[in-house]
């Protein structure tokens, strides 16, 4: 009997479909609960992330809906604003499809969240079977380490700085040239603010900067990632990421204020 969960089935379908350059469409989850996560999984949305950066969420909610994600099939990551390798791994554990890490500025940051996800010989994750993830241990520990082998955890490095410590070639890809991680994310609004551009309608820095990620990442063989408030081509345009193929827009909050504050304009 396998090990392969569908935490597993969840990551290889997702990065099947950046491999071959078909974009999936996701949104930042902030409020508790499991409704968001059932509307998310309702509605066609190819992923969420589960946002422990810019929220009120605390782990144990969000591990109750990461784990409520991985029962209805909806892959799931975590968004983390740094490399805490023991929180990860309870995260990853409750059935994290993956880890986007916030204001990635150097190839340190990388290679320890990496370190964080993976078991040895390739990281240092401590292991255990008593989870879903493992199937609580029903195909034995070789089966889950070969599962976990063939479908680790997908990453997803948040860049949202004017510039950063290391050069993009050496966020995206190992010692070795090969790709260290699955996306390369445009944050663009913190970008935007990194830009100096919080007060001024120029979009013209923010579009050199983001077209900057795009290159390296496709120097880098990674999937372009990023933020929009909408997936429009218009928004997708005016943010300069009409060529991305993991795309977050907005967030589950942000859509129920666009609807409370549309239905007061209504009435």
């Amino acid at each position: 009997m396998g090990t392969r969960t569908g935490v597993h089935t969840g990551r290889a379908a997702l990065r099947e479909r950046l491999r071959h350059g078909r974009r999936v469409v996701g949104t930042f989850l902030k409020l508790p609960g499991t409704d968001a996560i059932e509307l998310a999984a309702q509605s066609g949305l190819d992923f969420v992330v589960v946002d422990l950066e810019h929220s009120g969420l605390d782990e144990r909610t969000a591990a109750g809906q990461l784990r409520h994600a991985a029962l209805l099939g909806l892959p799931a990551l975590v968004r983390l604003a740094a490399v805490d390798p023991a929180q990860i791994n309870r995260l990853l554990e409750a059935g994290a499809t993956g880890v986007q890490l916030s204001t990635v500025r150097a190839g340190a940051q990388v290679a320890a969240l990496r370190a964080a996800v993976r078991y040895a010989p390739v990281g240092r994750r401590s292991i255990s079977l008593a989870h879903p993830s493992a199937g609580y241990g029903a195909g034995g520990l070789d089966a889950y380490l070969a599962a976990e082998a063939a479908d680790p955890p997908l990453l997803v490095a948040q860049i949202e700085t004017a510039d950063t410590d290391d050069p993009l070639s050496e966020l995206l890809t190992d010692a070795h040239g090969e790709p260290s991680v699955d996306v390369a994310f445009a944050g663009t609004t913190d970008l935007a603010v990194s830009l100096g551009l919080a007060t001024t309608d120029d979009q013209a820095p923010l579009l050199r900067r983001v077209g900057e990620i795009a290159d390296a990442a496709r120097a880098a063989g990674v999937t372009l990632g990023g933020w929009a408030p909408a997936a429009t081509d218009q928004t997708l345009h005016r943010y300069g990421l009409t060529g991305a193929g993991y795309l977050v827009a907005g967030s589950d909050l942000q859509l129920l204020g666009a609807g409370l504050r549309q239905l007061a304009t209504d009435n």
